[in-house]
């Protein structure tokens, strides 16, 4: 008979969850939510982790009751609180989930014009903030066509449409107000690459932070596919698609650290499915070790990067 072990009942309850979220309030809170109003980036926040809810519930992602994918979003998520005064990284995060929901309702359908327009609305939104999110588009083309079997002419035409929306909605008020310079300089940034990584502006917590975040997304990356075999093909496809994702997205974090608030953001999101997966459905001896760990690390992190900000030895 198989043992339920600690990992198993905190990841398999229903106040599991609820708990993490009491402890987010309290991370917000010690992260200068008040004194740095900090508003926009909350609402932000939470209805990420509402759609993480929402990406879950919607896909099975995990073949049991479990709310450990959100749960571990919002762990992560704390333990890299300095990333909490970007309002912009927030609003990425929350785009990206939203794509992702859209996007793997469309799994084996090549008619989701629908769908797929509006999940690249989601990124055309996100690359306002921050234009670079443009050249992930050719990825996610690459994993809607590998992944999701969906991409066919109609869709891909549908992708185009989407992510140029937002900017044909915006085009009436950047003629009226005559910021034609301004849109110049945001597109302009889409081909500003500094030419060499630059890792001296990012602190020690940081830097152990994306480590501790790259660990479990390859824990997770070894532990799915080495029982990939219990889960059905989609759920391997779309775990496949995160796999991609966080590769793409861990190279990425070590050639372009200059953008490593987005990154490790994206990363996250990623990640969270790979890790959740593993600690709700391994239950030895040494799984629940790492369940440990995994969890404490991921508080002494919080801790560091609440009251250390700018650590440097």
């Amino acid at each position: 008979m198989k043992i339920k072990r600690t990992q198993n009942r905190v990841t398999q309850s229903r106040l599991t969850l609820p708990t993490v979220m009491v402890y987010a309030v309290a991370v917000w809170l010690a992260g200068g939510l008040l004194q740095q109003q900090l508003w926009p980036q909350l609402v932000c926040f939470l209805l990420s982790t509402f759609l993480m809810v929402e990406l879950n519930n919607g896909n099975a992602l995990i073949r049991i009751y479990s709310r450990a994918v959100s749960s571990s979003f919002v762990i992560l998520t704390c333990a890299a609180n300095f990333l909490f005064s970007s309002f912009t990284g927030a609003f990425v995060t929350l785009c990206f989930i939203a794509t992702y929901i859209m996007l793997f309702r469309t799994y084996q359908d090549k008619q989701a014009v629908g769908l797929t327009f509006y999940a690249f609305v989601c990124i055309g939104l996100a690359s306002l903030a921050f234009v670079k999110v443009l050249w992930i588009v050719p990825l996610l083309w690459f994993c809607i066509y590998i992944y999701l079997s969906s991409l066919s002419w109609r869709t891909l035409a549908a992708s185009l449409i989407g992510i140029v929306t937002p900017y044909w909605l915006l085009t009436p008020f950047i003629i009226y107000r005559h910021h034609f310079s301004e849109a110049k300089e945001h597109f302009s940034a889409l081909i500003d690459i500094q030419s060499t990584a630059d890792y001296g502006h990012l602190p020690l917590n940081q830097s152990l932070t994306a480590a501790f975040i790259v660990l479990l997304a390859l824990t997770g990356i070894i532990h799915f596919w080495r029982n990939s075999s219990a889960d059905r093909i989609r759920i391997r496809q779309l775990y496949g698609f995160f796999t991609f994702i966080t590769m793409i997205t861990t190279a990425a974090l070590f050639i372009l650290p200059q953008y490593y608030d987005i990154l490790l953001r994206l990363l996250i999101i990623n990640t969270v499915p790979l890790i959740a997966h593993f600690v709700t459905l391994t239950s030895t001896r040494i799984t629940n070790i790492a369940f440990y760990v995994i969890c404490v690390t991921a508080l002494i992190l919080t801790a560091i990067n609440l009251w250390i900000p700018s650590l440097n030895f």
